[in-house]
């Protein structure tokens, strides 16, 4: 990869997604990764947790790829907020909505959430007193 980059960049690392793609071993999550953390570009990295939690509170709908994800999520997040937006989604879907059992009862978001509205919130039974 060192090789490439000083022969096809001038020893200076890409910072576009298209060109850090073709050096070996970096996919699209990784250029994204790239280019927004270090460039704060608007673009939209996608893992595992981006995946799952964009998908469970509804801000997208039918993705079934990472690259469907990541284009939904880019056509709604603002611009000047897309280079941290997956941070954000990461860091939820590690402390609160977790992959087996969401921790719905400290969710700040739960009101707009499609998971708690289809899933939690049904099962809630009102005492009256």
């Amino acid at each position: 990869m060192s090789q490439m980059v000083v022969n096809e960049f001038d020893g200076n690392l890409p910072m576009t997604v298209d060109e850090l793609v073709r050096l070996p071993g970096v996919g699209r999550k990784t250029a994204n990764v790239i280019t927004s953390v270090v460039d704060q570009q608007p673009n939209m990295a996608v893992d595992t947790h981006v995946f799952r939690v964009s998908a469970r509170i509804g801000l997208t709908k039918d993705a079934k790829t990472p690259l469907a994800t990541e284009k939904q999520l880019i056509r709604f997040v603002p611009g000047q907020l897309v280079y941290i937006f997956h941070h954000w989604l990461i860091l939820h879907g590690r402390r609160v909505c977790v992959a087996r059992k969401p921790k719905c009862e400290i969710c700040g978001i739960r009101p707009a959430c499609n998971y708690y509205k289809k899933y939690v919130e049904p099962t809630i039974k009102i005492v009256r007193s």
